[in-house]
């Protein structure tokens, strides 16, 4: 009997896979907020501003937007200390914060541009994302690759160490096969949460926002053990 037929051969493999895809989903996140010496005069500033932005989302939702939030308004006051360390009389801060996710890109350009001027709001970030559809879809076959990467690899090393065949007999994500492995399978930005690419641009003498969406880099790893022979 062969030394190939006495001794059984392990080979483990990290398998990887990714690729690019369009943004087809934008989420902005923003904050209306007033602070003032007086409590009424802020709460109804905020209040007044707060409404704009969710009636105007509440007549862009089932179109441009597909699910949008809002918060409470929420009231606090401090005192503040000036430079000679006496306490200043109150301070009153009124506010709320809202997220909207949009599926039209230029409908999201003129809520921003909208918005993005008016006294007491701060647009937070825009973060891009595919559909759940389309990402979960995306994903299956990126993690299908990341194994059939993984095959490649083990039956070039077997084949290395004058073996033919290989026949996996574990998988797992990264790191669960108790050897060491790391690394995260899934779904990942290539852009930090909250990035956004916009610019200014001339239309009939007047600056509007154009975005930019960030592209979407799906990516999985994926551990496989293999027996060689």
């Amino acid at each position: 009997m062969g030394l190939n037929s006495a001794v059984e051969t392990i080979i483990t493999v990290q398998g990887t896979a990714s690729d690019w895809f369009d943004a087809e989903r934008a989420t902005v996140a923003l904050q209306v907020a007033h602070d003032g010496p007086r409590r009424e005069p802020v709460v109804e500033a905020t209040t007044t501003v707060g409404a704009q932005v969710t009636g105007a989302l509440r007549e862009l939702e089932d179109g441009a937007v597909t699910r949008w939030s809002s918060d409470r308004l929420s009231v606090s006051s401090s005192r503040p200390w000036n430079n000679d360390g006496k306490q200043l009389a109150p301070v009153y801060r009124a506010a709320l914060s809202a997220t909207a996710r949009f599926q039209d890109f230029d409908a999201l350009a003129a809520f921003v541009e909208r918005f993005a001027t008016v006294e007491g709001v701060q647009v937070l970030g825009i973060t891009w994302d595919l559909t759940e559809e389309r990402r979960l879809a995306v994903t299956t076959d990126i993690q299908t690759r990341a194994v059939q990467d993984a095959t490649v690899k083990a039956t070039t090393y077997a084949r290395a160490a004058g073996l033919s065949t290989v026949s996996a007999v574990a998988i797992a994500d990264p790191g669960m096969l108790g050897d060491g492995s790391g690394g995260q399978p899934g779904y990942a930005s290539p852009a930090p949460r909250g990035a956004a690419k916009a610019m200014m641009a001339m239309d009939a003498g007047a600056p509007t926002l154009e975005f930019s969406p960030d592209r979407i880099e799906v990516a999985a790893s994926v551990d496989v053990r293999f027996r060689a022979s």
